[in-house]
């Protein structure tokens, strides 16, 4: 018998109590950016060092039934966390309403990674202004449900 891994809210105050109040309301609370407006989804990954279960909310970018996942950390020098999670375990949660769901995770490139990047500016204007302000290019990664 395999048990679930358990859950780890993330060590910043105010994603782990996003992530709580967006699961607790069945997504109808806490599901923009802040103040924004701008409407985010919940991304569940497995810590690749800890074990644990990792959520955190990210830009709502939908296209065609896909998400993508862009590795932002607002413009700073290295990959957030849960970039190496994806890397380690392409198996994901997605929660975009009442009910998460499992999906694959792949990292994108050229042309499609570019395709995806623009529609995340286009929903998060400040992306490119992040992009501006780091060496690394953005990591974009695009998810797709699992297949039963």
């Amino acid at each position: 018998m395999t048990t679930e891994p358990e859950y780890g809210p993330s060590t910043w105050d105010w994603v782990a109590e996003q992530v709580a109040e967006y699961e607790g309301s069945n997504g109808t609370k806490a599901n923009t950016l802040r103040d924004t407006g701008i409407p985010i989804i919940v991304m569940g990954t497995i810590g690749h060092k800890s074990g644990l279960i990792r959520k955190v909310p990210l830009m709502r970018v939908e296209h065609e039934g896909e998400y993508a996942l862009i590795a932002s950390k607002g413009g700073a020098p290295a990959n957030p966390g849960w970039f190496y999670n994806l890397e380690a375990d392409p198996n994901v949660t997605m929660q975009d309403g009442p009910e998460p769901w499992d999906c694959v995770a792949r990292r994108v490139e050229g042309d499609e990674r570019a395709a995806w990047f623009q529609r995340g500016i286009d929903v998060f204007p400040t992306y490119a202004e992040y992009q501006a302000k780091t060496d690394r290019e953005i990591p974009v990664f695009v998810t797709s449900p699992k297949a039963d």
